[in-house]
């Protein structure tokens, strides 16, 4: 009589617990659709020249992103690494140094002149990047991505946000500013700095400038 009891029990204890199971729900994990890296890569072009739609850019032709609450990453933007080309010596401002916005805050050798540029935010200097100043060649290989220049603890940093443009406005100084460089380059080279054809600006822009010229050039540009 022991036993059957026992068997019972067993029974009770099987069926009570199938009941609970199927009445819970039963989660099956996906894999997140994977996105297309080139989708990631691929940034609206303007005259030839690469506007990132999630960057915040200054007149004088530098970038601004807020990475977190005050710190804002910045560098040069496309136009002006092609108007650059390859620079031979790269100076950026000290940690700790505060900057203001449209201050000139880094400078670049290039074929032997002087270009400087203006910081697009306010802020304390946190970090500056050491690999373009120990590499000049790097700094314009991706002026969106690695080549980047200082980080910035900007206490006004919406203020300051203001002042930069973005969207449409953002790529209207891009197809302002590549149409009157255009203005200064040979018949020839004129296209290829526009890329009316929907390609990319080339690399070698500032090689076509009048040498006796160029630094004017990059000041009306650069707002230095």
């Amino acid at each position: 009589m022991t036993m059957i009891l026992v068997l019972l029990m067993f029974v009770a204890f099987i069926a009570v617990d199938y009941f609970i199971h199927e009445k819970t729900p039963r989660y099956v994990l996906k894999a997140a659709p994977r996105t297309e890296v080139g989708a990631l890569q691929a940034q609206p072009v303007v005259a030839g020249y690469e506007v990132p739609e999630h960057l915040r850019f200054h007149q004088g032709h530098a970038w601004a992103l807020s990475e977190s609450p005050h710190l804002v990453r910045a560098g040069i933007d496309d136009f002006a690494a092609k108007l650059i080309g390859e620079a031979e010596e790269v100076s950026l401002p000290r940690r700790g140094q505060w900057v203001r916005q449209g201050q000139k805050v880094w400078s670049f050798m290039v074929n032997g002149n002087l270009v400087e540029m203006v910081s697009p935010i306010e802020g304390t200097v946190s970090d500056v990047n050491d690999e373009v100043v120990r590499q000049p060649k790097k700094l314009t290989a991706d002026p969106y991505g690695d080549s980047w220049l200082m980080t910035v603890e900007s206490p006004d940093e919406k203020v300051n946000f203001r002042n930069l443009l973005s969207g449409t406005m953002a790529r209207n100084l891009m197809a302002d500013s590549a149409r009157k460089l255009a203005a200064y380059l040979p018949a020839t080279s004129g296209n290829l700095a526009l890329a009316q054809d929907g390609g990319k600006a080339h690399d070698e822009i500032s090689k076509q400038l009048p040498a006796d010229k160029y630094v004017e050039i990059t000041k009306q540009f650069f707002l230095a």
